[in-house]
């Protein structure tokens, strides 16, 4: 009963921040001088081609961007009619985009999908390879182990996600002949879901996966580390070893429980945060992710696609928060008692 409780309460605070983050997104991509269609109507006045300054004036108009900032807000969240009668995020209208000259739904649908995969498979990653290292690290501390670890965590850290593209970009393909670019073969594109679809998936994913996920389980590891090791010297841990508790129960039961607090506060901030650190990655690897049309849009200030694609990251961020919170709940029983106090 308090864990559905505190659910619907995060779910009211998510969507009440979720509105505000909103307001800040259309705000500050608004924040530079002129749009996309005000730019190419200078452009175009500045060549002397009227019939086309027509045409993208009744852009504006037809898409309310002569109305003052607010009031292009609100119709572009669907809160009160635009030019077409209420048509917005609320109505699942996510606008044009005048980049692509396309609605914003056609671009992102496929690659929506294909960002989250890619993502959670790197999230999956980077739990599945730092919660081992971490715990043997700290376990095996100031051992060839821990010293190994630690190399390759800092490596990890340290080399940038575009060059780790590019030498496996090349040395996967070379060696282990893997797939180059893209995210399936270019037979499977656009075509329903299969079984050789889902396999050529899988095997694209590989690269991206270890690139994005790279730097996410070094830091990760090393993090769960300190924890682990800062439990390991507390008094209640000498205390279960004069007991003749096994070691590896030890670990489970007492400091490993307590360390990973931090390790799931983290997954709030884990899949946002890969998804805007692997536009890069996805340009490079020639990904058909969002990266890449967002990065075309903030380029060129396409308000419509850039702005769902941020809102959508935002709400990534939301609940990924409310399930590390909820997690939190499950796993330590003092945040419960403070919930019910």
């Amino acid at each position: 009963m308090i864990l559905l409780r505190f659910a619907f309460y995060r779910l009211l605070t998510m969507l009440m921040t979720l509105l505000l983050v909103s307001a800040l997104i259309f705000m500050i991509i608004n924040l530079p001088p002129g749009d996309y269609l005000s730019n190419q109507i200078e452009e175009l006045r500045a060549t002397g081609q009227t019939n086309s300054v027509a045409k993208a004036e009744f852009l504006r108009h037809e898409y309310a961007l002569d109305r003052p900032i607010i009031e292009q807000y609100f119709i572009w969240i669907g809160a009160i009619p635009g030019p077409h009668g209420f048509s917005g995020l609320l109505q699942g209208d996510f606008g044009w985009s005048f980049e692509f000259d396309q609605p914003v739904a056609d671009i992102v649908g496929q690659a929506l999908w294909l960002t989250v995969l890619v993502n959670l498979a790197a999230v999956l990653f980077v739990y599945l390879v730092a919660l081992p290292l971490g715990v043997i690290a700290a376990a095996r501390s100031k051992t060839w182990v821990d010293y190994t670890s630690a190399f390759v965590g800092y490596l990890g850290l340290a080399t940038p996600n575009f060059l780790l593209a590019l030498i496996l970009f090349y040395y996967g393909h070379r060696y282990f002949n893997l797939p180059i670019g893209g995210l399936m073969a270019p037979e499977f594109e656009g075509e329903p879901m299969s079984f050789d679809k889902m396999k050529s998936i899988l095997l694209h994913l590989i690269i991206p996966t270890f690139v994005i996920g790279t730097s996410g389980a070094a830091a990760m590891m090393q993090r769960l580390r300190a924890n682990m090791l800062d439990e390991l010297s507390k008094p209640y841990v000498e205390t279960a070893r004069a007991k003749g508790v096994p070691p590896a129960k030890l670990l489970a039961k007492y400091p490993l429980r307590v360390a990973l607090n931090p390790f799931v506060a983290d997954i709030g901030n884990l899949l946002p945060s890969m998804i805007s650190g692997s536009v890069l990655v996805s340009v490079v690897l020639g990904l058909q992710t969002i990266g890449p049309a967002l990065l075309a849009a903030l380029k060129s200030q396409d308000q419509f696609l850039a702005g769902f694609i941020l809102l959508f990251v935002a709400l990534l961020t939301l609940i990924g928060t409310m399930i590390s919170d909820v997690l939190l709940m499950l796993l330590d029983p003092r945040i419960r008692y403070g919930a019910r106090k």
